[in-house]
């Protein structure tokens, strides 16, 4: 059925059901490895692990960018929302984190895209613009760089529809 090497993934139940379902979903799933005299079902895992090394950047930046945001995230919990702060400062400094988590998710699922450069410059420069000019105004309430947000919003959502092609 399948070579040795894969073995324990046909002893999972659910990997057997999957492997089971009609050819759209299955496809989903499983690929076929050609240009071998016997057809041999592969994971797609395995497919995935072949991702060009510029593409796995963004993974790395990923984690900075995951470190920064717990980061200041606990700094906006234990200090920041403790002072005196006007409460809208208080919200923007939350978007900012929030944005800046699910950015950072998003980055991890660049290399699996079918132009992970493209993706992830623009996932990575919006995140950095949007959210950076959140949280320069919530910590100094200048609203000197407040004019680029829109443009990291702007670049967020060019990133996503990106992710798509």
């Amino acid at each position: 059925m399948v070579g040795d090497s894969y073995g324990w993934l046909w002893n999972n139940p659910l990997t057997r059901e999957v492997a089971r379902c009609p050819k759209r979903v299955g496809d989903l799933i499983w690929s076929e490895k050609k240009g071998s005299s016997i057809q041999q079902v592969t994971p797609l895992l395995v497919d995935m692990l072949n991702i060009p090394s510029y593409a796995r950047w963004f993974v790395r930046i990923a984690g900075i960018s995951g470190a920064t945001a717990v980061a200041l995230g606990a700094y906006g919990a234990h200090v920041f929302y403790r002072r005196e702060y006007p409460e809208e400062l208080k919200q923007v400094y939350e978007t900012a984190n929030r944005y800046h988590f699910l950015h950072t998710l998003a980055l991890l699922g660049v290399p699996l895209c079918k132009r992970p450069k493209l993706a992830g410059a623009l996932i990575a420069t919006g995140t950095a613009i949007f959210c950076g000019t959140c949280y320069y105004y919530a910590l100094t309430g200048s609203k000197n760089v407040r004019q680029y947000t829109p443009y990291g919003g702007m670049l967020l959502i060019v990133g996503w529809l990106s992710m798509a092609l």
